[in-house]
């Protein structure tokens, strides 16, 4: 069997994008991706995708609510996203979490939001799509708490080994952007060699954190090919083993076959 590249992660719905979505999608057809999960931030959003979705079968939808428009969410809002749930049109509920480097005066909000999109993800059986930014004990201490039942992705990985050690015992994948085909991003690349590949993915986070050689310009799912051969280089690792690896990864936490 001949495996391809999965980008788990990217906002396809983001306007920069979405006005070149075709164009993107046959760009990264061409450089062998099998698979992107496009992550839905609000409602119009998923719509948009739904739609999509019907036209390119290589796509995989998540939606949650980002810490950063807590203060935007009502029940309504909820009532939605779990009707989105019911549906069965979403395979993981993101992303979510909690931030604290642009927003620091809501943190409870933040972890009750939090909490409530996670007990969600149990009551409908999804993984969930967790962002962290300067909060990661927070983040932690909540996901120990609520023991998610069928795990879920730490995106776009900035912490230590030691921490995606503890996050993997939890039922985490930890997945790796762009950053770590930065010269600097030390943790990160101590992060690939430390950690098994039975617990890696690879993203994009597209239009954001764009990878060496495109750094500085907007990215797309076709650039997860250079964070993908980065990796490979730092694992000492074939392409496809590292193809093979993260395919059975996504399909094993996400529950889809292709």
């Amino acid at each position: 069997m001949t495996y391809g590249w999965i980008d788990s992660h990217a906002h396809l719905m983001e306007e920069e994008l979405y006005d070149d979505v075709e164009g993107i999608l046959n760009r990264s057809k061409e450089v062998g991706l099998s698979r992107i999960l496009t992550v839905c931030v609000n409602l119009e959003q998923v719509k948009k995708a739904l739609i999509l979705q019907e036209k390119y079968s290589m796509l995989d939808l998540a939606f949650g609510f980002h810490p950063e428009d807590v203060d935007m969410i009502d029940e309504s809002k909820i009532d939605a996203l779990e009707a989105l749930l019911k549906s069965g049109k979403l395979v993981a509920l993101g992303e979510i979490g909690l931030d604290y480097y642009w927003v620091k005066d809501n943190k409870e909000k933040q972890k009750k939001l939090f909490e409530r999109q996670l007990e969600l993800a149990n009551q409908y059986q999804v993984p969930v799509l967790i962002h962290m930014r300067e909060a990661s004990q927070d983040t932690y201490d909540i996901l120990k708490k609520h023991v998610i039942v069928r795990g879920g992705i730490m995106h776009c990985y900035s912490g230590s080994a030691e921490l995606a050690k503890q996050f993997i015992a939890l039922g985490f994948y930890i997945s790796i952007a762009g950053t770590v085909t930065f010269k600097n991003a030390n943790t990160v690349k101590e992060v690939v060699k430390k950690l098994p590949l039975e617990s890696l993915l690879i993203e994009t986070d597209a239009p954001f954190l764009t990878p060496v050689p495109f750094r500085g310009k907007k990215n797309e799912p076709a650039y997860v090919v250079y964070t993908g051969q980065e990796i490979c280089l730092l694992k000492d690792l074939s392409e496809e083993t590292l193809k093979e690896a993260i395919t059975k990864n996504y399909q094993k936490l996400l529950q889809v076959n292709f």
